[in-house]
């Protein structure tokens, strides 16, 4: 996690964001007050004007914080399937801090050959189904899944069976969250 300051930081430009948890578009205006709430996956969890709203990590510098770049050593290493549940535990559900493989958000991955490389087909789920982050989040997954070397197709389909509860999480999860 980026080290983030614990107080009101100003924008730096002009930045586009989505509302938490509409998922709606806005566009924050440089100079405006806002609060980091979370920085998990190189995304930004931010108050503004008492709203919750995530910038994405290439907007990092909107805040004053570095774009992460990935370099050769940082990609992710071992069988494809290895690697694409490390960058499955990359992805955050803005408003908890939480990546989704821990949340017991992924109902499935399927892997297989394709003339080109893999197609990785991956079954996931919210923590509620009027989450207007789903697509947010679910875009995020395939980005981070299809950069990874010799993956040619991701698909991500949302699903709502079996409801997503709390006992779907990790223990770990349970634990930090204060649930267990």
């Amino acid at each position: 996690m980026n080290q983030v300051p614990n107080e009101s930081i100003r924008l730096l430009r002009d930045v586009d964001a989505n509302m938490v948890p509409s998922g709606d578009e806005v566009k924050l205006l440089a100079g405006n007050l806002v609060r980091v709430t979370q920085a998990l996956g190189g995304n930004y969890t931010i108050l503004i004007n008492g709203n919750m709203v995530q910038i994405s990590a290439e907007n990092a510098d909107s805040l004053g914080f570095e774009v992460q770049k990935i370099s050769e050593s940082d990609a992710p290493k071992g069988s494809h399937e290895n690697q694409i549940w490390d960058q499955l535990k990359t992805c955050y559900d803005p408003e908890i801090p939480i990546n989704i493989v821990e949340l017991g958000l992924i109902y499935g991955l399927d892997i297989s050959d394709i003339d080109e490389g893999k197609s990785v087909n991956i079954k996931m789920t919210l923590t509620a189904p009027g989450c207007g982050m789903g697509p947010m989040i679910a875009g995020e997954v395939e980005r981070k899944v299809n950069a990874i070397n010799g993956v040619e197709v991701v698909v991500v389909d949302l699903v709502w069976e079996p409801q997503w509860n709390r006992d779907m999480m990790s223990e770990a999860a349970q634990l930090e969250l204060g649930m267990f």
